[in-house]
This record gives C-alpha cells, sequence and structure tokens, in this order.
C-alpha cells in the first residue's frame, strides 16, 4: 500500500509502483518512472526540465510534459530536498536500492548505479555516470561527464575533476587517489587479494584491461568492462 502526503505534488504522465512513500510537499514532474517499495522524502523535487539553455523550460505542471523524464528504480530512497532533474536524450536513472540523501542533486541524464550512496549536499554535474555500490561522501561536487567506476568511494567536499577507477578512495584538493576500498571490495564478496593488484595498477597508470591483469581480475571483469566502455582519458591521479 502506498503512502502519498496530500501535500505532495504527482504531475502527469507519472507512474507509481506499489508501496511507494512520498512526504509533504515533494514535487514529481512527468515524465517520470517511480518502481516499488520507493522512499521519496518531504520537499524532494523530481522532473523538473534539464538546465541546458538551448531546450525548452516546459511547465509540466500545466502539463507541458517533455524530456527524457527520470526512473528511479525499486527500493530507492530520495530524501528530504533532494533535487533531480530529468534526462535530455535518456532517462535520468536512479538505480535499485540506492539513496539520494538530503539536498543532493543530480542533473539531466545522470545515471546511479545499484546500492549506491549519494551523501548529503552532493551536486553531480550532468551526463555523469556513477557505476554500482559507490560511496560519495557529504558536499562532494562531480564534473559533468565524470565516470566514477564500481565501489569506489568519493571523501566529503572533494571535487572530482576526472574519472575515478574501481574501488579507488579519492580525497582531497586538488582529488587524488588514496588507495582503494578494501572495505567495500570485501563487502561485495571479492578476494581482499585484489586491493593490492588494483592498488598497483593505478599507481603504475596501467589499464585494467591491460593483458597481465586479465587473470587476476578475473572475477571483477564486469566491472572492469563497464568501466574500459565509459571512462574518458582523464583518470583520477594517484597522490
Amino acid at each position: 500500500m502506498s503512502h502519498i502526503a496530500e501535500s505532495a505534488y504527482i504531475g502527469e504522465n507519472v507512474t507509481l509502483g506499489q508501496n511507494v512513500k512520498i512526504g509533504p510537499g515533494a514535487v514529481i514532474l512527468g515524465p517520470a518512472t517511480i518502481g516499488d517499495d520507493v522512499f521519496i522524502g518531504a520537499g524532494a523535487q523530481i522532473g523538473a526540465p534539464a538546465e541546458i539553455s538551448s531546450l525548452p523550460q516546459n511547465a509540466a505542471w500545466a502539463g507541458e510534459t517533455g524530456g527524457a523524464g527520470v526512473v528511479i528504480a525499486a527500493g530507492a530512497v530520495v530524501r528530504e530536498l533532494a533535487v533531480i532533474h530529468q534526462g535530455s536524450h535518456r532517462p535520468t536513472y536512479v538505480g535499485k536500492d540506492a539513496w539520494i540523501l538530503n539536498r543532493a542533486y543530480l542533473a539531466h541524464d545522470v545515471q546511479i548505479g545499484d546500492g549506491t550512496t549519494v551523501s548529503a549536499g552532493v551536486s553531480i554535474g550532468g551526463h555523469c555516470e556513477i557505476g554500482e555500490r559507490v560511496n560519495i561522501g557529504m558536499n562532494a561536487v562531480v564534473h559533468q561527464r565524470r565516470v566514477i567506476g564500481g565501489g569506489a568511494m568519493v571523501g566529503m567536499g572533494t571535487p572530482v575533476t576526472a574519472d575515478v577507477p574501481p574501488f579507488a578512495k579519492v580525497f582531497g584538493t586538488p582529488p587524488r587517489i588514496k588507495g582503494i576500498n578494501t572495505v567495500g571490495l570485501e563487502r561485495a564478496g571479492f578476494a581482499p587479494e585484489l586491493s593490492e593488484t588494483l592498488a598497483l595498477a593505478y599507481q603504475n597508470q596501467t589499464p585494467l584491461t591491460a593483458a597481465e591483469l586479465q587473470q587476476k581480475l578475473e572475477s571483477l571483469q564486469e566491472l572492469v568492462d563497464w568501466w574500459a566502455e565509459r571512462a574518458s582519458d582523464k583518470v583520477m591521479q594517484v597522490g
């Protein structure tokens, strides 16, 4: 059974799953799809048009639905005052069981992987792709079009100006790779020995797809493939 506060606004072309909870003052503008068991906190704003000057700023609350919309997958949590804009060429996406904490901002076309946590006050620029089980600390800022690999951890207040490889720990100003998220690695069910392999690869700037790493990283193949398909040449340095 869903619980939707009387003062919440649900616009046209919004599809709600089962057992959805939407708090007072929340706004959801279409097109949007909200999965089963999603929690949306008071004052959250979902589905405003993309902040791109060449696109119309449509009044979805008046029936002017347009854009690529927003998809929030089953079990996700979107807390108070979070802002999620609709996509321009693909739906802005929040993965299954992801947590978007209070005052976080997801710009147009952002993709958030399953089980990822975007902490309070984080801002993520347009077109960014965030892998599964990533943890982004409070008030971090992710530059547009950046890629963060699965299992990575970003420290509080970090300006992410380059792509972050899988299971890397990044913090500081300027931001640098400061080690491997060994706890996240083990919680995801991978052997702790992989931590040393990844650390050496990042230290030596060896691509994760290199032939000499294929056997050592076989259990991470899915994460490596995801990263290789998306990462740019601008990868975070070790420091």
